[in-house]
């Protein structure tokens, strides 16, 4: 219509200039957008045409979302490892990552360590928390580039790698932090692209869906990304088994409302992975 109405008076004014008359309808679109310069911006018709209204949020998601007792800041790391090199590359991880996670000198945990079974082959996720949020994350990174063995690690860790890729993650507000947990356990991270914009509305829906996934103690945590791909949400859960997954999801269905949060919030989501993760021999999420 804007384009319509603009060619309509474009016309009108060549019209005018070249000495002949101009039609009624021209006259009057004239008049209606030369009277509404004349009107206070907000109310203008013509502005009107191209301007989308949009209510504003008094607050940042992350702020309504994320847990207010706690600045545990969280970082995901994706390293895509040789093949001829898995086995090396676990056995470096294994040599060094404790230490770090162990040494009060670092305000950080290693939560979790995996090697990818079914997903995206040779590959390890490593799951670390910064209890301090920002500032322990700088601190830490300021204490490891002085600490000889982890810059050996890392010169040596490069030589294995295909590629690597992070995140910095906030937890939601209504997951449980995840803690050590004994096994034998398999893993799942599903991670899920969201429409920009629809992530206070995802996690709206989460806040009643995780209640019905909470049966078999499988939640182990839910984040949304800071840093990195943005709108971009996962989900960790942990299984006996993959039999075991399979009867723990059917039985979200038999839950009245786990329907009404899927048909809600499948819309919102622009791209989806689910990995089975196994954990190494040194992660605490055992």
């Amino acid at each position: 219509m804007a384009t319509r109405v603009l060619q309509s008076v474009g016309n009108g004014l060549k019209q005018t200039r070249s000495g002949r008359p101009i039609n009624r309808h021209a006259t009057v679109l004239i008049r209606s957008l030369s009277a509404s310069n004349n009107r206070p911006s907000e109310d203008s018709w013509f502005k009107s045409l191209f301007v989308r209204k949009v209510d504003p949020r008094k607050d940042a998601h992350s702020h309504l979302l994320a847990k207010k007792e706690e600045s545990n800041l969280y970082k995901i790391q994706f390293h895509n490892v040789k093949p001829e090199c898995l086995d090396a590359y676990n056995k470096l991880c294994e040599a060094v990552l404790p230490s770090v996670h162990a040494d009060p000198h670092y305000p950080c945990e290693l939560v979790g360590t995996w090697n990818t079974w079914y997903g995206e082959q040779d590959q390890a996720v490593h799951l670390w928390r910064y209890r301090g949020g920002y500032p322990a994350l700088t601190d830490v990174m300021n204490k490891l580039r002085q600490n000889k063995e982890f810059v050996d690690y890392r010169k040596e860790r490069g030589k294995m790698l295909l590629s690597r890729r992070n995140q910095l993650l906030l937890e939601f507000s209504f997951w449980n932090e995840p803690v050590p947990r004994a096994g034998p356990n398999i893993y799942e991270l599903r991670s899920y692209q969201l429409r920009p914009g629809t992530m206070i509305e995802w996690g709206n829906y989460w806040a009643r869906a995780i209640e019905f996934r909470q049966q078999n103690s499988e939640a182990v945590g839910g984040f949304f990304s800071q840093i990195g791909d943005l709108y971009m949400v996962h989900h960790l859960w942990a299984y006996k088994d993959l039999q075991s997954r399979e009867d723990t999801r059917n039985a979200a269905w038999q839950h009245d409302g786990w329907d009404e949060v899927v048909y809600y919030t499948v819309p919102l989501i622009q791209h989806m992975e689910s990995r089975i993760i196994i954990p190494m021999k040194c992660s605490p999420l055992k």
